[in-house]
């Protein structure tokens, strides 16, 4: 054995030899219960982040632990490698998409492979394989059958000197990233998946997903938005026409004094006087250049135009002016609101703005309000008044009251809301999944029928990034015979939202080479749902909704019978470091600070805050550079160790060091007792000292194995480890108890064998083993052991501690005072005093109150 640690040839011959052997692979045809790992997989830029190492880690730790519990762990690695960088690498540097991603895999595979993480290879895939797009394909045209695929108008993000459509990520301040013209909006013919149709099931089924954090499912129980109320329609002054708005305050209907449309609602021109009419069309040309959030962001102007049109309030039968708003959006309810500005701030603003009447309809309990005197909206519970018959009634027993009313005069109807909306899922992009759908000028929109899939995405296409979708440029793939009719037809040019594909990759990593389907209805009810999902908090809405609702659907196709897909979800924090930067040379590397100066000119470096690590600010650490120098366990240590999972990691060198140095106290205390350990048959000696060493081995064993095991207390896991590492040090009766100190070594590698794998496997070949450790079991956890003979007792007098004393872990009451006041130090405190009181705290302390 070398008395020194060394990593670097550690680590690769372990890394080897698990792929040889090809120790992670896995099968459904195991007598072990089944366990599904999974970390959301990673978009292939090229280089993985520091981000990635903890994310890769963390999901190691689990599912190396139970496997090493005895469950049948799948734990797959893939590539989500469709999207904008590939495409906007090869407009940039005449590289094309495939080429580029393909080497970025290249090389993020080699980088995850040499930090020894538990993948099984075998069954890798990237959503930019035909293999794999194909059955998405198929997928979309189910779905169109059953009427959850449809196509129409949508705004897009529309450069006019590109002539293309921009994502929103692409749009830089309101103007192209890449010519920088203004981006107008445009309407465009667009798919959609009918998300809508399992709203509630959505809602509903969250009941179930006790393993998730709430703030994640607080923030999808939003973005669904369910909200219950009435759908009112208000007659047009001297017009058949209405416009119907959906509210959930019914109860202050008698208080609506005018009517707000969103500048995108279609009868917004159509209403409008012919005077009124340019400073209509002026508003409206202005707003929709304005983003849709900041829109209805409370600190937002509200602003508005007259059309010149009135309506009537339904029930006070007051006309009512209806205004555009720049705070209405037609993405919710109708896009129209009747407007209350007594019992709506933002109504209230709008009412005092262009001076609009109010009328108070709810008096809070006690007071009286006038609205000549309101300086801003009541908007909390009341009593009705100023509305007629339900005067007098509490607002919210008036709520179901006016339903009523409404429905029963056939005014309006009780509705449901939601504010999720269907998915648009069509991109004017050329790097995604090709849409199955022909245009046919005599038959129209026909799909591409099953035998003729999959829809390859062509090769031969030119990049400029001018002039719409890359894909109308390539004749050989636009132009198709129409499979019904047999003339000329043209193939649909949009590729899906790379969503799409990051919907649905958990269910084909269950069986990644089936020829028939999309899924292996077996493989899947075997390995479905993913038992601990793991990924960034920032995907709580989009991916994580959009793979909901997609299991939903691949159970209603019969492709798979799951509700959910991931049970259990850990969102981990983010990787931060300290910003340095200079005067002169802006943001700087931390290999530019020498001393505190910046490298090239010797001015004092600036350290500003802790911030997310990023390549704009240079605040990052290269995972190569850092595994190179200390090793991939000291690297998956240290992000382990530095902060619970989930909260936010603060990059600290020192602790880097810190966690190398420890390794490298375990590989010294191995190769100090390494004549003492003997035989693997060695048992650990149960009397004497060897009880106290047994005991902490022991107690360590209960507590790692509580904190990971669904808690993802890893820092507090791996302190409890360097506690008995410490107390094998301290351990001086190693000659005369092996056996006990060969436990605790073999605790050790074990414990430690989920957080660094290689080192553990090492030491634990060194020892005598012949079976693999990553094979081995979990350290069982001998109750009997933790049993104490003796308890340590501190003693106070008057609250201040004065000794401590040792008394058998059996000791009564009296026993323990006795012992607690004819300690020699107390009983200096106490002596030519009168005892007041003595208080035992069972196992803890004995408080003794003098006077």
């Amino acid at each position: 054995m070398e008395e020194r640690y060394n990593a670097t040839t550690l680590e690769g011959k372990w890394q080897k030899i698990w792929e040889e052997e090809k120790t992670f692979k896995v099968g459904e045809t195991s007598d072990r219960p089944k366990y599904y790992l999974l970390e959301m997989f990673p978009y292939p830029s090229g280089r993985i982040h520091m981000g990635h190492v903890r994310n890769y880690s963390i999901g190691d730790v689990v599912a190396r632990f139970k496997r090493m519990q005895g469950f049948n762990v799948l734990h797959p690695m893939g590539w989500d490698a469709f999207g904008m960088p590939a495409e906007n690498a090869a407009i940039q540097h005449g590289t094309h998409p495939a080429k580029w991603t393909y080497e970025n895999i290249a090389n993020m595979r080699s980088q995850l492979k040499k930090m020894g993480l538990s993948y099984d290879w075998d069954r890798e895939l990237a959503t930019c394989d035909v293999d794999y797009y194909k059955w998405e394909q198929l997928v979309f045209l189910k779905m169109y059958e059953k009427g959850l695929a449809y196509k129409k108008s949508s705004s897009v993000n529309w450069c006019p000197q590109c002539q293309t459509v921009l994502a929103n990520e692409q749009v830089e301040e309101g103007c192209c990233w890449r010519c920088d013209s203004e981006v107008v909006p445009k309407e465009l013919e667009q798919w959609f998946f009918k998300t809508t149709a399992y709203a509630q099931e959505l809602l509903d089924c969250m009941e179930e997903l006790k393993g998730w954090p709430e703030p994640v499912l607080t923030m999808q129980r939003n973005w669904i938005g369910r909200s219950t109320g009435c759908e009112i329609d208000f007659p047009l002054d001297g017009s058949l026409k209405k416009i119907r708005v959906f509210t959930t305050r019914q109860d202050t209907l008698f208080g609506a004094t005018f009517m707000s449309l969103a500048p995108e609602h279609p009868m917004a021109l159509d209403i409008t006087t012919a005077e009124r009419r340019q400073d209509v069309e002026d508003f409206i040309a202005r707003i929709k250049k304005q983003d849709k959030i900041k829109r209805t962001s409370e600190d937002m102007e509200k602003e508005g135009v007259f059309t010149g049109a009135y309506c009537i309030n339904p029930v006070s039968k007051k006309r009512m002016p209806v205004f555009l708003a720049n705070f209405v959006l037609m993405d919710y309810g109708t896009g129209a609101v009747m407007a209350v500005p007594t019992h709506d701030q933002r109504d209230f603003e709008f009412a005092q703005k262009y001076d609009l009447p109010k009328i108070v309809v709810i008096q809070p309990q006690g007071e009286a309000l006038a609205a000549e005197t309101m300086t801003e909206a009541w908007t909390g519970p009341g009593l009705m008044a100023n509305s007629g018959p339900f005067d007098g009634l509490d607002n919210e027993s008036a709520k179901e009251k006016i339903a009523d009313y409404l429905q029963q005069e056939g005014i309006g109807k009780k509705t449901i809301n939601y504010r999720l909306r269907d998915w648009g899922v069509s991109r004017q992009r050329y790097w995604g999944t090709p849409i199955p759908i022909i245009y046919c000028d005599v038959c129209g929109v026909v799909p591409v029928p099953e035998q003729d899939l999959p829809v390859v995405l062509p090769t031969d296409v030119e990049f400029t990034g001018e002039g719409g979708s890359p894909l109308t440029k390539s004749q050989d793939f636009m132009s198709v015979t129409c499979p019904q009719c047999g003339e000329v037809a043209r193939r649909e040019c949009d590729t899906f939202d790379t969503f799409v594909e990051s919907s649905w990759y958990f269910a084909r990593y269950t069986c990644p080479d089936f020829p028939s389907g999309p899924v292996d209805r077996m493989a899947a009810e075997y390995w479905l749902p993913v038992d601990q999902y793991i990924g960034g908090i920032e995907h709580a809405v989009m991916h994580l909704l959009y793979a909901r609702f997609f299991t939903k659907v691949l159970r209603d196709l019969g492709m798979m019978k799951v509700d959910e897909p991931f049970t259990n979800l850990l969102t981990q924090g983010m990787v931060c470091m300290e910003t340095r930067s200079c005067p002169e040379h802006g943001w700087l590397y931390p290999e530019e600070v020498v001393e505190g100066k910046c490298s090239r000119c010797q001015a004092a470096a600036v350290t500003g805050r802790n911030e997310k690590m990023s390549k704009s600010k240079k605040n990052v650490v290269d995972p190569d550079n850092l595994i190179s120098r200390y090793g991939a366990d000291t690297a998956r240590l240290f992000t382990l160790f530095a902060a619970p999972p989930e909260k936010d990691l603060e990059w600290n060198d020192q602790g880097v060091e810190g966690c190398y140095r420890f390794l490298g106290r375990v590989w010294r205390i191995v190769y100090e007792n390494h004549a003492l350990l003997g035989s693997t048959s060695m048992a650990p000696e149960r009397e004497g000292g060897a009880r106290n060493l047994r005991r902490v081995t022991h107690r360590t064993i209960k507590k790692v194995t509580e904190d990971i095991d669904g808690r993802f207390h890893f820092n507090t896991a791996i302190a409890a480890v360097m506690e008995l590492v410490n107390a094998l040090y301290g351990f001086e009766e190693k000659d005369k108890y092996p056996g006990a100190v060969r436990e605790a070594i073999e605790a050790v590698l074990r414990l430690l064998s989920p957080f660094v794998p290689h080192i553990t496997e090492e030491l634990w070949s060194l020892i005598g083993h012949r079976d693999r450790l990553v094979e081995a079991s979990w350290p069982k956890l001998d109750a009997e052991a933790l049993v104490e003979d003796e308890k340590l007792i501190v003693v106070q007098v008057n609250g201040k501690v004065r000794g401590k004393i040792t008394v058998a872990a059996g000791a009564d009451e009296e026993a323990i005072k006795v012992a607690a006041i004819e300690e020699e130090n107390v009983a200096r405190f106490i002596e030519g005093k009168t005892i007041r009181k003595i208080v035992v705290v069972p196992g803890r302390l004995v408080s003794v109150v003098v006077a």
